[in-house]
């Protein structure tokens, strides 16, 4: 009789509520919200950490390739000027795969620098609101997450923070090369060359002519000058402060 009360009551019994279709309970008191945050920041924290670690990694391997390159290209008159070109080449791979990187990167620091700026400094230094809708960034990013940078704004800031001091060695290195008779093979009594065309005769790469070889490392590091050079209008994390990956 029970049971039957229940079904013309059109309550099912306990067994049949299954689990799955429970949602979470949402924090409904200033407590349970201030406990989610600080969980979330600490899980953002770790994301982000994580990926400035894989963003590490690829410069320290950039540096690596550097170092042990150029010990090899330098220690002996029979390494080719060409090792030193290879060593551009990697380093070049090494900074797309970053660039890549910095992205994801940016994507978890935004999120971060939104709680800091506008939830942390608020709670311990009540100020003028900056934003008055700062969290519904954070809620959009977290149910479409989407790229806050370019590939190429990526690139050139990795360029410019770090990579370009290991283009600058490696050019250094290479023009001492072509430009030192006894860094060649045919080992010369003279400290430097004295003509131009003893560096375009140095600066041959298999079939490639040293003229066309110069011409080619020249335009790549006027690209680099002008990835230096550029710079858009301030906004973001520039815009907020120094301190910046």
């Amino acid at each position: 009789m029970e049971q039957m009360t229940q079904d013309e009551a059109g309550i099912l019994p306990l067994e049949s509520a299954t689990p799955a279709r429970l949602a979470p309970a949402l924090p409904a008191s200033s407590a349970e919200k201030a406990n989610m945050i600080i969980h979330y920041y600490r899980g953002e924290i770790g994301r982000m950490t994580s990926w400035r670690d894989r963003i590490d990694r690829t410069t320290n391997w950039s540096m690596t390739v550097v170092a042990g390159l150029l010990s090899v290209s330098l220690s002996t008159p029979s390494s080719h000027h060409g090792v030193v070109l290879f060593a551009m080449l990697l380093v070049s791979v090494f900074l797309l795969i970053e660039a890549r990187r910095y992205r994801f990167f940016d994507v978890y620091r935004a999120r971060v620098r939104q709680l800091e700026r506008h939830y942390f400094s608020q709670a311990l230094c009540p100020q003028a609101e900056l934003k008055a809708d700062w969290a519904e960034a954070i809620a959009a990013s977290l149910r479409r997450p989407v790229f806050l940078m370019a590939y190429r704004e990526a690139l050139f800031r990795r360029i410019r923070r770090n990579y370009i001091w290991m283009y600058l060695i490696l050019l250094l290195a290479w023009a001492l090369k072509i430009s030192s008779p006894k860094l060649q093979q045919n080992e010369a009594p003279a400290e430097f060359v004295s003509s131009l065309s003893q560096i375009v005769q140095n600066a041959h790469l298999g079939p490639l002519y040293g003229g066309v070889v110069l011409a080619l490392v020249g335009a790549f590091y006027a690209a680099l000058l002008f990835t230096i050079l550029y710079r858009k209008p301030k906004d973001g994390e520039i815009a907020h402060g120094e301190v910046h990956v």
